[in-house]
């Protein structure tokens, strides 16, 4: 199979890209390393330098493809808040772009990293994929919107696609150094380094965490799977919500140092608690989530500790 991914060289895309070289798919990765980085990208695939907005580079990227992972985008709910037109940039003209150009080259399926910050903060805490979306943040907005542009080409233009919505997907390769970074590598960077981690709100909001091995399991199985209902949606995400205060105790158990954290108010954009129902993608996808909790984040502070050396 040939296969793009968008965002190759970040986190999750990067991630995508190798188990797809393990597996002996041709690949190729277009990413514009303003947040991802060059020794991610795995040996063997192909790395094309450009950004998806740009309509040249996203359609030389995409000949000659079967399937494309689109994962580039601005993530971050809050960098959404304070630049709201950088995160609808990206993240609604770049789909737009990178499904124009899978649909030009032939592809037969699309599978799009959509997120759980669409549903915004409902009274329950359970999110199933036939509730109604009501972002609160631009990025849940702009999620949202990739979705439907999705439906419209499947529906229009016959392009298979499948929307993943990922919950706080965590693990080796996530990088710390932006302010905006997520939990895990933020809290394990400040472990190493001596500092007080930062715990927004009172720590108690809680979040159904995905580790990185079974979003790329997902992924694979939206791109192996028949048929779907066109446009499909999947909740991606582990099965087991954690408060803010229960990542920090396990992180600092992995470490091995605990450091009272910081307080500070809650972030604008923030939930009190997301819970992934993930039946359907049991149903359909044949898709179940396999990690430990205890072991995901031992790997994960590992990665970290061995990436410092």
């Amino acid at each position: 199979m040939r296969a793009l991914v968008t965002g190759g060289a970040g986190f999750i895309g990067s991630s995508i890209a190798t188990a797809l070289v393990d597996r002996g798919h041709d690949v190729r990765i277009i990413d514009s390393l303003v947040t991802g980085f060059r020794e991610s990208v795995p040996a063997g695939a192909e790395f094309v330098e450009g950004d998806i907005r740009d309509e040249a580079a996203i359609v030389r990227a995409s000949r000659g493809v079967e399937v494309v992972f689109h994962q580039a985008a601005v993530r971050s709910v809050p960098r959404s808040i304070d630049d709201p037109f950088a995160s609808n940039d990206c993240n609604v003209t770049g789909t737009l772009r990178v499904l124009e150009a899978a649909r030009s080259a032939g592809a037969g399926r699309l599978v799009y990293a959509s997120s759980s910050s669409v549903y915004g903060d409902p009274s329950e805490p359970l999110r199933r994929e036939d509730q109604r979306a009501e972002p609160v943040s631009p990025y849940g907005v702009s999620k949202l919107a990739g979705e439907m542009y999705c439906r419209v080409w499947s529906a229009v233009h016959g392009l298979s696609t499948v929307s993943l919505r990922y919950f706080n997907v965590f693990g080796p390769r996530q990088r710390p150094e932006s302010k905006y970074a997520a939990v895990f590598p933020a809290f394990v960077s400040a472990l190493l380094d001596g500092r007080a981690p930062e715990v927004h709100w009172d720590g108690e909001q809680s979040r159904d965490f995905a580790f990185i091995d079974d979003v790329v399991s997902a992924n694979l199985r939206a791109m192996e799977i028949g048929p779907l209902d066109e446009g499909g949606v999947f909740n991606i995400g582990g099965g087991r919500p954690k408060t803010v205060n229960e990542v920090l105790r396990s992180v600092s158990a992995a470490v091995g140092r605990w450091i009272d954290p910081v307080h500070t108010p809650k972030r604008r954009g923030d939930v009190r608690a997301t819970m992934a129902d993930i039946s359907r993608g049991r149903r359909i996808l044949g898709w179940e989530p396999r990690a430990d909790w205890d072991d995901a984040v031992r790997a994960t502070v590992a990665w970290f500790t061995g990436a410092r050396r």
